[in-house]
């Protein structure tokens, strides 16, 4: 995969150089980047940080799986593994490259990231471009990448925890993409042929779609220059696809239930509708998710339940806040009402009762501190997937949060209704409190 000579490599560094020796070397780190625009409209963020080991590049699509369609769930997760199918294609990052790979496929996004020791920087930039830019997307690759991702999708399917998790969503989602799995199904993976996933790569994957994000002990000019060498003749899209869907019904009250032989455990899920990564209340419900973890973990470990998690699964569009715990028994220990419609005691004293100043103030400050540990990188791709101002207006929003943001937002969820899944060995039981 070297196409790049060692003489062409030297001659691209000193021409670069003798232009731009005005930007120098020695730059401090920053955590604000320094940015570009192709002509293409591909967006470049460059970190120089003259301690950094390896070169880290991030290279980001701003569509995910909600942009399967539907019936064809997984056509994103194909793409994704499309762009280094083989183990070989892999493999080079670390043996050649002396770095690692990996590729991420979601709901928001696909990202591929990167790194290289810092010499290598424009091999890691070539290799990553010719993937991106002209992936094998004929019939028999696309037959091959079809049978790698069902033998994965089979295995988690087998997994209770995930057959939950998928139960629940499609309780309170429905058809609407979050409701879909990201990672497709046996049966609609097979309804792919390699024409849908041309058609999704031309009109997703293209230039004005991503940003690159790239971080190493690096020369900020020779790097502009050389991404745009590299990337500068990726196509656009003719037109921008919009992130809209048809809002899902409310979900119904009764709970999915979902029978797994010999399964000696129960998963149980609960499920209320969220809010996006971009909505004003995102950094209130970032907060609330905390005291509504700790809440929960205390209900369950008294009534019998073990691994206790709630999250707040924030999207470009509204997500859900997502409450799981298992149990022995296949009975509900733990209801979201009583039968009817109305919530139990149990259930309200974790989601209704108002936050105290003690929980408040220790779940401001746990949602401050992963704030402020985010990889910068991670964190400026997520402005543009998420259409956030900067990642230091995301933080002042956490820290302007106050106890009446959260007491407002566990109120207005409090009216929210509830969906729930269970999946067990035998028939679940339900009892109310």
């Amino acid at each position: 995969m070297r196409s790049i000579s060692f003489t062409y490599k030297v001659a691209l560094v000193f021409s670069i150089l003798a232009g731009f020796c005005s930007d120098g070397i020695a730059q401090k780190p920053s955590p604000t980047p320094r940015q570009e625009k192709l002509l293409n409209g591909m967006k470049v963020l460059v970190w120089n940080v003259p301690a950094a080991e390896k070169t880290t590049i991030k290279i980001r699509f701003h569509s995910g799986s909600a942009f399967d369609p539907q019936d064809k769930e997984g056509v994103m997760a194909l793409l994704s593994d499309s762009f280094f199918p083989t183990q070989e294609s892999r493999d080079f990052f670390k043996n050649e490259l002396g770095g690692s790979l990996d590729v991420d496929c979601n709901y928001d996004f696909i990202q591929i990231t990167a790194s290289a020791k810092n010499s290598e920087m424009l091999t890691l930039l070539e290799t990553i471009s010719q993937a991106v830019s002209n992936p094998d997307l004929g019939k028999e690759a696309a037959a091959t990448l079809k049978t790698a991702l069902t033998l994965r999708v089979s295995g988690l399917a087998t997994e209770p925890a995930y057959v939950a998790d998928l139960a629940v969503s499609k309780r309170l989602f429905g058809t609407f993409p979050y409701g879909r799995p990201a990672e497709g199904s046996i049966a609609s993976i097979q309804k792919i042929d390699f024409a849908d996933l041309k058609y999704a790569k031309d009109r997703l994957l293209t230039s004005d779609n991503a940003t690159i994000a790239i971080e190493g002990n690096l020369d900020p000019a020779l790097t502009f220059r050389a991404v745009r060498r590299y990337f500068g003749s990726w196509l656009k899209a003719d037109k921008s696809i919009p992130s809209t869907f048809r809002q899902p019904d409310p979900p119904e009250k009764s709970p999915v239930k979902i029978e797994v032989p010999g399964l000696t455990s129960t998963e149980v899920r609960y499920a209320v509708r969220g809010y996006s990564r971009s909505s004003k209340d995102f950094a209130a419900a970032e907060v609330l998710a905390v005291i509504l973890r700790s809440r929960f973990a205390d209900a369950v470990g008294k009534s019998g339940g073990t691994n206790p998690v709630v999250s707040h699964d924030a999207h470009i569009l509204p997500g859900a806040f997502v409450f799981k715990y298992r149990s022995s028994s296949p009975v509900l220990i733990i209801r979201p009402d009583r039968g009817d419609g109305n919530q139990n005691a149990v259930f309200a004293a974790i989601y209704s009762a108002p936050a105290t100043d003690v929980e408040f103030a220790a779940a401001k400050a746990s949602v401050l501190a992963n704030a402020e540990r985010r990889d910068q990188l991670q964190s400026w791709l997520d402005v543009d997937t998420y259409k956030i101002q900067s990642p230091s207006d995301e933080l002042r929003a956490f820290q302007a949060v106050d106890l009446a943001d959260v007491r407002s937002l566990a109120s207005k969820l409090a009216a929210e209704p509830v969906a729930s899944a269970i999946v067990t060995g035998t028939a679940a039981a339900t009892v109310s409190n």
